[in-house]
């Protein structure tokens, strides 16, 4: 399978393109256009939210619910293009509006300064634009469809989130808890640290500030042997990293015990191997997270994926004006003080087509029967 984004924070729509998916793949797009609102909450969020809700729409691919085995295009129209076609249309813009919108002061952790140097731009609008986080809305959408392909195999995916700004959730959860995390303000389990943490993003929106924090995904159900210990580029663990890490503000990626293991020894992090006649193969502990040798193992999957501070801070950061040179405040754009309950949205998403992706290049299969059948008949 492959995946496409493309489209601009304030342009007129982002657009995700699906090639390799099977035929007669049901899809509902409530479940998808649920996990969108989904992405658009959580305590600390900003005022764009409110602006539009977003919602998907199925361009091409599918007929009467299904699959038909072409590209799959999915769309979110942007709102609030409204206000800005003046000076984002593909057409000629109104040079006063883009000299109002144009943004110099370039943001401290932000893609503006690297990536105007790189494409030789006068205006970091024309870099923002596309590093804008508004970009992960088209990734969730397409992640709801790919969820939907691993659902019907029995594949489940879940998460919380574990940390804010140095405020933890210290629980330890069953799978099935793990639901509960979408009814929540901040996506923590824990009510007590729900509240301190709500506390605290509320004190750094105050003080003109933001927050990051840290989100645990977990997968049920996948079993054993897809990704490939054979060459590096196939390794589960090296995938499922990459696709995290391409989330904007995300500069942490572990898996199962992650950074601990290098603090431990031998005997204190390899999970034994046990044999049963009932259940064949089987481990009492999960340290690896479901990954050994580049390889599903057939234990929950478990990632930890750390979010830094939004860089568009209300009280810009120390910076350079790009055209004179001269110290100036960092530009102030409208923005979250904290969007850590979308980044677990957002990853659940990445992670399902991360998956989708070792499934069908393991599997095959033009339709969903041939994948279903190819599946169950996996130890």
């Amino acid at each position: 399978m492959k995946l496409t984004t493309a489209g601009e924070s304030h342009g007129k729509a982002l657009v995700a393109i699906i090639e390799g998916l099977p035929a007669h793949l049901s899809l509902n797009m409530d479940k998808i256009n649920e996990a969108l609102a989904l992405r658009q909450s959580g305590y600390g969020r900003g005022a764009r939210q409110k602006i539009e809700k977003d919602r998907a729409e199925i361009l091409t691919g599918v007929r009467n619910g299904e699959t038909l085995g072409s590209p799959v295009t999915l769309c979110i129209y942007n709102k609030d293009f409204a206000n800005w076609e003046n000076c984002m249309s593909p057409e000629a813009c109104d040079q006063e509006a883009m000299a109002k919108k144009q943004l110099t002061k370039v943001r401290p952790g932000h893609a503006d300064l690297t990536g105007m140097l790189k494409f030789e731009q006068e205006d970091a609008r024309n870099i923002l634009e596309r590093a804008s986080a508004r970009e992960t809305a088209i990734r969730v959408a397409a992640g709801g469809v790919y969820r939907q392909y691993l659902s019907a195999l029995g594949v489940e995916i879940g998460g919380y989130v574990c940390e804010i700004c140095g405020i933890k959730d210290g629980g330890r959860y069953e799978f099935n808890d793990l639901l509960r995390a979408n009814t929540t303000e901040t996506g923590m389990l824990d009510i007590q640290a729900e509240e301190q943490a709500k506390a605290k993003i509320a004190q750094i929106r105050k003080d003109g500030d933001t927050a990051g924090g840290i989100v645990e995904i977990r997968v049920k159900g996948l079993k054993s042997g897809f990704g490939n210990v054979m060459t590096y580029a196939e390794k589960l663990d090296a995938q499922l990293a990459q696709g995290l890490m391409s989330i904007q503000a995300v500069k942490g990626v572990e898996v199962g015990t992650g950074f601990a293991v290098g603090s431990a020894s031998g005997r204190e992090i390899h999970d034994e191997i046990y044999y049963d006649e009932s259940k064949g193969f089987y481990r009492t502990t999960n340290r690896a997270g479901g990954i050994e040798g580049g390889m599903s193992n057939g234990e929950e999957i478990i990632l930890r994926i750390a979010m830094k501070p939004i860089p568009t801070l209300m009280k810009g950061l120390q910076t350079v004006e790009y055209g004179t040179k001269e110290k100036a405040v960092a530009a102030s754009e409208r923005s979250d003080a904290c969007a850590i309950f979308a980044l677990k949205i957002i990853a659940e998403a990445v992670v399902a087509e991360t998956l989708a992706n070792a499934v069908a290049k393991r599997l095959g299969g033009d339709t969903m029967s041939q994948v279903k059948a190819r599946y169950e008949q996996l130890p």
